[in-house]
């Protein structure tokens, strides 16, 4: 199968801008931390600590932050993080749709404001931007030469509707209500996905010059190293001139 491939696209191209290891466990400890407040701290019992877990292992983060991540969740003196949602545009006009956990909004909110107005971008209302976007399941799984024909088969037969296949990963991406049954048959078939999660995928992309698409970019990474923004989504086509560009 083939054909969906912007996700897979972006998510690629901008690896480099996300490298920053320390940036990535920060996030994932606190996806881990929400997840085992809400539903306690036994992955088997707790769908999204599991794959709070999953997506940990994927990153390459050591065990005992995990063990550590989950214990603190437990404790009395454990961060209480609320998620909140910022959409907006950037500069020419592209949508950005901004995921946060955070333990103080007001500061969230006023570092959001302040990335926005930097980088000539212009925050909207929740909401208004949400129809530019498809929220699907996404997993990137890597490819260990094990049978794609076979595979493909089994992830169509559980709802997956695309499976892009390169030389390092096979990313699967299915519809939101399918994400629990592609799941359950990647365990069944003894395949762990190195990331795996509900993403926003842009309906369309729009292409920039490359100066202005860079202006784009820097705001996406100003939003990407705060602290408290665990997702930054948008809809600038990533071209092969910007790629090389980023580094």
């Amino acid at each position: 199968m083939s054909g969906h491939s912007k996700w897979s696209t972006i998510k690629r191209k901008k690896g480099a801008l996300d490298a920053r290891r320390g940036k990535i466990f920060t996030k994932i400890i606190k996806e881990i931390i929400i997840a085992a407040k809400e539903g306690g701290a036994d992955p088997d019992a707790n769908a999204r600590l599991r794959l709070a877990i999953q997506n940990a292992k994927g990153a390459n983060m050591p065990k005992d932050n995990i063990e550590r991540a989950i214990k603190k969740a437990a404790g009395s003196d454990a961060e209480s993080y609320s998620e909140t949602t910022f959409e907006g545009y950037a500069a020419n006009g592209i949508a950005l749709f901004v995921e946060c956990l955070t333990d103080n909004n007001n500061r969230t909110v006023a570092a959001v404001r302040a990335a926005f107005n930097k980088h000539g971008g212009s925050l909207g209302t929740n909401g208004s931007l949400s129809f530019l976007f498809d929220r699907k399941g996404i997993f990137t799984i890597r490819n260990t030469g094990f049978s794609l024909e076979e595979f493909e088969l089994e992830m169509i037969d559980a709802g997956a509707g695309d499976i892009e296949v390169d030389e390092d990963t096979v990313t699967v991406t299915c519809a939101m209500e399918d994400f629990g049954s592609v799941s359950r048959k990647l365990g069944d078939l003894g395949i762990e996905a190195e990331e795996a999660g509900l993403k926003r995928i842009p309906r369309d992309t729009k292409k920039l010059d490359l100066d202005a698409a860079k202006k784009v970019m820097r705001l996406v990474e100003t939003l990407e190293d705060d602290d408290d923004i665990q997702n930054v989504y948008h809809n600038l086509a990533m071209t092969d001139e910007l790629a090389e560009a980023l580094g």
